[in-house]
């Protein structure tokens, strides 16, 4: 499975789509066809997904019990906050009105490999998120890579 990485700036038009930068997009097998999920991130951000990586997410939810409050809530939760792409042949995709809002886009964005998926922000929003975030880098670097940055 492709490993994303890489920052690239990006820009939307007027009707919200975004062009995965070629590099991305040169990583995805043709056998997956151009359909991905577009998934609301934890953080103020969007996250794009290959189908490969989803169907693994589904699986894990199709085998817990839909019988448990807890499950229900939060498969509803979870489903909720995915919708299907499909990406052009240049590699361009809309991004719908509830995830720009979501993720506070609206001309530029800064779009993030971060291994099996890509990450899209509202570059103010990268900023001062990784802004907190990268003071931690250097000692999460030595605790999970074993080695200072």
């Amino acid at each position: 499975m492709a490993s994303f990485t890489g920052e690239f700036e990006c820009k939307l038009d007027a009707k919200g789509r975004l062009v995965l930068p070629s590099k991305m997009k040169a990583l995805l097998p043709e056998s997956l066809g151009q359909e991905m999920m577009l998934r609301k991130g934890l953080e103020p951000c969007l996250e794009l997904i290959p189908m490969v990586e989803v169907k693994k997410d589904h699986s894990k939810l199709a085998s817990l019990d839909d019988t448990d409050d807890e499950v229900r809530f939060f498969k509803r939760s979870f489903f909720r906050r995915e919708s299907p792409v499909e990406l052009d042949a240049t590699g361009r995709f809309v991004i719908s009105k509830t995830m720009l809002r979501h993720a506070k886009l609206e001309k530029e964005a800064i779009v993030i490999g971060i291994g099996t998926k890509i990450e899209i922000w509202n570059p103010e929003c990268y900023d001062e998120f990784m802004g907190k975030e990268e003071e931690k880098f250097s000692d999460l670097n030595k605790k999970f890579l074993g080695r200072s940055a």
